[in-house]
């Protein structure tokens, strides 16, 4: 019985422990039944392979229509950088699948490059959306967002063929005039997924492993115990 009761135990703490794990995904689908759902992602910083403690931002992107051959949403964007270090954010970007075949953007991020490097190592993007009209996602001049400051707009993702469902992943955003972090000037930021929610009763769920560690300890824990009890007693 003391087997038992120590597996139920370290069962509990496990599921625990799993509890209090955030619920992340790095990818969202959509189709049309997602319209008015939302999705928000937080960002570290990063250069040259360090993490820039303070260097944080953070998107929320809102479906808003989708038709056979385009994928519109809202955007919102804010830099959400803390002292000792001060950036100025100058794009955000992902990959799209189905690949892209243009984009269009208002508001604070306005201009669109298809298929170009993201720097710090990142690699070819599928889209990015930038401050400034640059060649690159690299971003440039002197707009965007400094530590505090929110920007919105909207954007129009299209596609050469219907689209009936969309994954966007690989989440980034670009810091430029970053101070108060050494000799490090500029820097890149990966995004998670922390939320989802809207008007609407879709949306792309997140797993909460939690919660399925503690039903599968109370499951395993429960077959030994009826086990057990059916065992045959022996004099």
């Amino acid at each position: 019985m003391l087997t038992v009761r120590k597996f139920l135990a370290a069962a509990v703490l496990a599921g625990t422990a799993l509890a209090t794990t955030p619920a992340l995904a790095d990818a969202i689908t959509l189709d049309a039944s997602k319209v008015g759902t939302s999705y928000t992602l937080n960002y570290n910083g990063f250069s040259g392979g360090t993490t820039i403690d303070g260097l944080t931002a953070q998107t929320t992107f809102t479906l808003t229509g989708v038709t056979g051959t385009s994928y519109s949403f809202n955007y919102s964007v804010m830099n959400t950088t803390s002292d000792p270090v001060d950036s100025r954010v100058s794009s955000f970007g992902f990959n799209t699948d189905p690949n892209i075949s243009g984009a269009s953007s208002t508001g604070a991020f306005s201009y669109t490059t298809l298929n170009s490097t993201y720097p710090n190592g990142i690699g070819t993007i599928d889209v990015c959306f930038k401050d400034a009209k640059t060649g690159s996602c690299a971003g440039g001049g002197s707009g965007g967002l400094t530590d505090g400051v929110n920007g919105s707009g909207s954007m129009t993702l299209t596609f050469s063929q219907p689209v009936s469902t969309l994954t966007l992943s690989d989440f980034f955003v670009r810091y430029q005039s970053v101070s108060g972090a050494g000799n490090i000037t500029s820097a890149s930021g990966a995004g998670t997924l922390t939320s989802t929610g809207g008007s609407t009763s879709g949306g792309t769920p997140v797993p909460e492993p939690g919660m399925l560690g503690l039903l599968g300890a109370g499951l395993v824990a429960g077959a030994l115990l009826r086990r057990r009890r059916k065992a045959p007693a022996f004099a």
